[in-house]
Formats: C-alpha cells, sequence, structure tokens
C-alpha cells in the first residue's frame, strides 16, 4: 500500500470519525439513506422467491457503489484521506446511535412510555406495542452493542484494510441486510446472500467489539474477568453469529440480562424471534443504557487506534516487500 497510502488511510478514518462525533448524520441528503431508496426499487424491479436473484441483487448493489468509490480513490490519489474520511462520515452512526438510545432511556425513566415506543423504531424493528419499559431498555441496549460493532467499528476496520471501497462495501452490505436480510416468508431465499454477506464482513469486527468491550468493562463499573466469562458462555446464543458476541460481551460489562422474545411486525406476518439469555444480571435500567452508551463511545475510540495502526502496519509491511 505504500507509507503515504497508510498515512492518509489513518488520518481519513480519524477525521471521518471526528465529524460524525461532532455533526452527525446529514439531515438531508444522506447517502446511506439515497442508497436504500435505490435498493428498494431495484427489489421491486427484480424481486423473485430464489437464492440465485438475492444473489445477483446483492451483488451488484454493493460492487458497483465499491468499485466507484475505488475508481474514485485512484482518480484522486492526493486526495485519498479525503476520499475516505467524506466516506467513513457517511457510513458512521455514532452520534445518532448514542442520541436514540439516550432519548429512548429518559423517556423511560421520566415514565413516558409513548415516547419511548415513538424513539425504539429509530434503533430496532421490533413491535412498539408490545415493550414495557424494561424490553424498551433491553432494545437499546441491544442495538447500542450490535450496532457499535456494525455501524462504527467495521466501517474502521474496513476502511483501514480496503480504503473507500472497503467502507463502502460493509456499508452496503450492512443495509441490504437490514432490508432484506430477514428470516421472513418472502426474504428467506431472496435475502439469503445479503444475510450471509453481511455476516462475512462483520465477523472480525464484531470479536474486536466483544473484545474491546470486555477490557473497558471497568469504565462502567463492571470486571474484566466477569465480562470475559459472559462474552464466551453466551456469545454464540444470538440468531446472528456476529451481533450475540458484542451483545454479550456488554452485558457482561454491564451486569445486565440481555436476550429475551422479539417480535417483528404484527399482525399474521410478524415474526417472533427467541433469542437465547446474554448475562446475569437484571434487566436493564435506564441507568444501564447511558452505560451503555458510554461503554460504545470507548470502544469505538479504541478501535479508531486499532484501526489507525492497522492502517500505518500495512504501509510498513508494503514498504518492506517493495525495498
Amino acid at each position: 500500500m505504500g507509507e503515504p497510502v497508510s498515512r492518509a488511510r489513518a488520518a481519513g478514518l480519524v477525521a471521518g470519525l471526528l465529524a460524525d462525533a461532532a455533526a452527525g448524520d446529514p439531515r438531508r441528503g444522506h447517502p446511506v439513506a439515497v442508497f436504500g431508496a435505490a435498493a428498494q426499487r431495484a427489489e421491486q424491479a427484480c424481486y423473485c422467491d430464489d437464492r440465485l436473484t438475492g444473489a445477483v441483487y446483492s451483488a451488484l448493489l454493493v460492487g458497483v457503489p465499491a468499485l466507484a468509490a475505488w475508481a474514485l480513490e485512484r482518480r484522486l490519489p492526493r486526495a485519498r484521506g479525503i476520499v475516505l474520511a467524506a466516506v467513513t462520515w457517511a457510513a458512521l452512526g455514532g452520534r445518532s446511535l448514542g442520541r436514540e438510545a439516550l432519548a429512548v432511556g429518559e423517556a423511560v425513566a421520566a415514565g413516558d412510555l409513548v415516547t419511548a415506543r415513538r424513539r425504539i423504531p429509530a434503533l430496532v424493528g421490533r413491535d412498539p406495542a408490545t415493550l414495557d419499559g424494561p424490553e424498551l431498555c433491553r432494545a437499546a441496549v441491544e442495538s447500542v452493542a450490535e450496532n457499535t460493532a456494525d455501524a462504527i467499528v467495521a466501517p474502521l476496520l474496513w476502511g483501514a484494510v480496503a480504503g473507500p471501497a472497503g467502507v463502502v462495501a460493509h456499508r452496503c452490505a450492512n443495509t441490504l441486510d437490514a432490508m432484506v436480510g430477514y428470516r421472513s416468508r418472502r426474504y428467506l431465499r431472496f435475502g439469503w446472500a445479503s444475510a450471509r454477506l453481511d455476516d462475512v464482513l462483520a465477523w472480525a469486527p464484531a470479536r474486536l467489539t466483544a473484545a474491546l468491550a470486555v477490557l473497558l468493562a471497568p469504565l462502567v463499573g463492571g470486571e474484566v474477568r466477569a465480562a470475559a466469562r459472559v462474552a464466551r458462555r453466551d456469545g454464540h446464543r444470538s440468531p446472528s453469529p456476529n451481533a450475540g458476541r458484542a451483545e454479550a460481551a456488554f452485558a457482561g460489562a454491564l451486569g445486565v440480562r440481555l436476550g429475551g422474545v422479539n417480535r417483528y411486525g404484527s399482525g399474521p406476518d410478524a415474526l417472533v424471534e427467541v433469542r437465547g439469555p446474554l448475562g446475569d444480571g437484571p434487566s436493564p435500567t435506564p441507568a444501564d443504557v447511558a452505560r451503555a452508551v458510554l461503554l460504545s463511545r470507548a470502544v469505538v475510540a479504541a478501535a479508531a487506534l486499532v484501526a489507525a495502526a492497522a492502517a500505518a502496519a500495512a504501509g510498513r509491511d508494503s514498504k518492506e516487500v517493495v525495498t
């Protein structure tokens, strides 16, 4: 990759993270929202209840934007860091994640379940009408844990490994998984490839997130040994091969119990998912939601250092091979 490129990548990742922390998501014309709308139109045009069609759909919608990002970086070699900072800012969702989770926790603490149920769809796809105070807090904590890995750590790692193309590929795959990756009647086959691709791309970031959450447990009153025990014991209990790792680590670090029955949608087409228990403590409270956001921010800061170091190390290794 070369040392100048590695420095640009490290700087671009940090700049993108700082932009997200300072400004959050763009209010209008968010690239992820634009992509989601395009993906929805493409689904309506090509949907067929089979895996092959879904695989082609996923390959095109992930491959074409990633190729465009790669070409842009190649065309603007002196602006590599700026390009990476821009796509990283667009891909990250840390500020929005913390804001929405804290809003749900504060509403529950105030006894305003109407507001909490109105805000929770920004974090999870569960039927809000079925959620009481503890379940709203559980949903918020689980979303913070999962999205710390999916929406923040993963883009940082893929940016370090593959630059703007890596960030874009992961974000597109993750968005498609959220749209068509459900095990519902409509998407069981069509969304299979999107779900599996997201699983592959999220494998390493989820485990890095879990490891950092365990190590940083004392920042939120937890113990490293206890958090590690829960992460090892319960990480496999989620239907997702990745989300459960982060959620179990957060549960252990916070000393709470996550997992349970989740209902997505309503009526005869509702999907009911039973998740195994994660952790040994009580159900999360609004205070635990705030602690989860604090832990998330600490994990993200540590992950940014890891990603920047990985980019720099890759540049040194490349230089040694060349010389």
